[in-house]
């Protein structure tokens, strides 16, 4: 660090993502890197960082019912950057274990280089009177008076209500109803660095002080620690990715037996996760694989995420609800991975929570049946095509693949029995052909994977 460079604090880079989140519709986990970056802030201080930002926007709801106790006055009556400062405060006080004393001290202190001094003043005794009571205290208070049990879901558990309703019904179609509060408490835990191995590239050694699963055969969880240690992952055989998605791509090409010379499309494939496995298991199976991508500036992260693998390999740039007019019955196996209101994926994008309306559900699932239309059109007959969701909504998961089979003719292959044979370990509901992944039952996003045979 230069002599005269100022130092840039983990307190400093968590407000700078809280404001970027709120005001510029940025998404945390991309901006957070950046900014950790920019900082240079030591191991410990990073973790302290990340859990600033994204604890508070995990639980910011409940910050936000507390807030309002203190401040007497609704939130949205408050200053958004003064709101920011008092939740990231709120957090500090409730949610870690930093004395209160320091988390008013240094919130306060921070607030003065961003507020005006009558906004530092309210965000000074709003915080003082946060102090004076435990979060058990406190939940209590704000849990008071409310009978409706999906809203006192939603505050304890800070989800919108919506989302508790529809996570409610999702489970109960999974015979899995009393287990609600469980799955909204996992949303709320960080979840650890999740890793895959690229079969043909990754190596046994690369693995060999990781331990293997638990959803993913040729997965692997880093308990603390940043990836970048790892020689396998800075050379690329060892990627991030959830182990949800991994077995997506697995049951796809587990679905059937592979034909020489089978053609695949990734037809959603940035920002290029799924589509760098599927590159690897396409080389494996002698097949060749088509990525497309509907953005630009994500069809070149698609191409940089395939560089190790295959720098070949073709990625379009096209809408893929044209794709099956243009390229009719021409892939042996599709992977469409649909934009979704991404509900599964609560865990590691917190403010995702926020982003989302119940109102969205109807324009996306319209986009998911065009997409899957499209994508029904470019599969050969006897094909397989897997509709994969980051989202248990039954509007997004059952209700298309429903709608897939009245409308498109589409047979459904029982997709639990086929993940049951990538690994035997996992707890499906044997009473349904398509799959649902849980967090707090698999450890992976809740992501839904119904393969359909043309």
């Amino acid at each position: 660090m230069a002599k005269n460079e100022r130092r840039i604090s983990a307190r400093e880079v968590a407000i700078d993502l809280l404001m970027a989140v709120e005001k510029d519709d940025a998404y945390a986990n991309l901006l957070l890197p950046k900014l950790l970056e920019k900082a240079r802030l030591d191991s410990r201080d990073t973790a302290f960082a990340q859990e600033l930002a994204f604890g508070t926007l995990r639980w910011q709801l409940f910050y936000d019912r507390v807030v309002e106790e203190c401040a007497q006055r609704y939130s949205d009556e408050i200053d958004i950057s003064a709101l920011v400062f008092l939740r990231l405060g709120a957090h500090q006080i409730l949610g870690m274990r930093v004395p209160s004393h320091a988390a008013l001290s240094e919130t306060v202190e921070l607030a003065k280089h961003y507020l005006s001094r009558g906004a530092v003043g309210f965000v000074n005794g709003v915080l003082r009177r946060v102090s004076e009571r435990t979060r058990d205290e406190w939940l209590q208070v704000v849990l008071n008076g409310l009978e409706n049990p999906h809203e006192r879901l939603a505050v304890e558990f800070s989800h919108p209500i919506w989302v508790v309703r529809a996570l409610e019904q999702a489970l109960k179609l999974d015979n899995r109803g009393t287990e609600l509060e469980d799955l909204l408490f996992a949303d709320n835990i960080a979840p650890l660095v999740s890793l895959v191995g690229l079969p043909g590239i990754a190596t046994k050694r690369d693995f060999e002080d990781l331990p293997i699963g638990p959803a993913s055969p040729i997965g692997a969880q880093l308990d603390g620690g940043d990836p970048n240690n790892l020689v396998a992952f800075r050379e690329g055989r060892i990627r991030v990715q959830d182990q949800g998605s991994q077995l997506a791509a697995l049951a796809l090409v587990e679905a059937t037996d592979a034909a020489e010379n089978e053609t695949w499309l990734d037809m959603c494939a940035g920002p290029g996760g799924k589509a760098a496995l599927l590159a690897a298991e396409a080389k494996l199976a002698g097949a060749t694989l088509v990525c497309n991508e509907v953005a630009p500036h994500r069809a070149k992260l698609v191409s940089q995420a395939l560089s190790l693998v295959d720098p070949r390999l073709k990625v379009t740039v096209a809408d893929g609800r044209l794709i099956g007019s243009t390229t009719p019955e021409e892939y042996d196996r599709i992977l469409l991975d649909a934009p979704c209101t991404g509900l599964g994926a609560l865990r590691r994008r917190p403010e995702s929570r926020w982003r989302k309306q119940q109102a969205d559900v109807a324009e996306l699932t319209k986009l998911q049946e065009e997409l899957l239309a499209s994508a029904w059109a470019a599969l050969k007959p006897g094909g397989v095509l897997a509709y994969v969701t980051c989202s248990p909504h039954l509007a997004e998961t059952n209700a298309i693949a429903d709608w897939a089979q009245k409308k498109l003719g589409a047979k459904l292959i029982d997709t639990n029995e086929v993940l049951h044979k990538i690994n035997p370990d996992l707890h499906l509901n044997s009473n349904r052909k398509t799959a649902q992944l849980w967090p707090h039952i698999h450890s992976t996003d809740a992501m839904f994977i119904a393969l359909m045979q043309k």
